[in-house]
């Protein structure tokens, strides 16, 4: 897979312009090795779900008992307890997660269904570290929303067991509508597609630190 650095170094300035902090590692050992160097022992710690996480490794290293960590995923758990994390990781001192896509601009685009996730990188958590592959880099919005439906939406459902039809396809229905929007899209009970999230320019400087790898990593 060839890096382009110059697309890489613009899109980190852009971000470090929105208040954002931006770094670059060239594999999934250093990014793990970045986001340890970025929490303090014994701090509460958490994540949304993520594929990239899991890749990294990162999800183990929350697992090592150097810090508090509220795992969402934890065997034997109810729904309710479930959501009980999901509502103490706005009390987190770092909140980890990856993003449906960045833009060459320095924005974050995020799309959830049950939105725990955005939720927590929108307000809550002291910190918040989002890692990404280089694949998640795109022009702008416009690129972002594309991504989500052809390629995160469809593999998510897929992952998930979502009855949606880009589970099925392979993409959003909305994209053989003429004229459709970001927040077009089915009407199953399973769509994952509900609360749509950009980030730009932040008040709160430095409080997102976004990772790009220099390797494909989630959806």
């Amino acid at each position: 897979m060839e890096i382009n650095m110059e697309k890489i170094n613009s899109t980190m300035e852009a971000l470090r312009k929105n208040n954002m902090q931006a770094y670059y590692v060239e594999n999934s050992a250093k990014a793990k090795e970045l986001v340890q160097s970025l929490m303090e022992k014994g701090s509460t710690v958490t994540h949304g779900g993520s594929m990239t996480l899991k890749q990294t490794g990162i999800n183990e290293l929350l697992k090592s008992g150097d810090y508090n960590y509220l795992d969402r995923s934890a065997e034997g758990l109810t729904r309710e307890q479930v959501e009980e994390i999901y509502r103490k990781s706005f009390f987190a001192d770092t909140y980890l997660t990856s993003a449906n896509a960045v833009t060459e601009k320095g924005e974050l685009y995020n799309v959830d269904g049950n939105s725990n996730r955005v939720a927590a990188i929108l307000y809550g958590p002291k910190s918040v570290i989002v890692v990404v592959g280089v694949n998640k880099i795109v022009p702008d919005i416009r690129a972002a929303v594309e991504r989500v439906k052809k390629v995160a939406a469809p593999k998510n459902t897929v992952r998930l067991s979502c009855k949606t039809p880009c589970a099925a396809t392979g993409e959003c229905i909305s994209l053989k509508q003429p004229d459709s929007v970001a927040c077009d899209g089915c009407k199953s009970e399973g769509r994952v597609c509900c609360n749509y999230v950009v980030s730009a320019q932040q008040r709160k400087k430095d409080r997102i630190k976004l990772i790009i790898v220099g390797e494909e990593l989630g959806y």
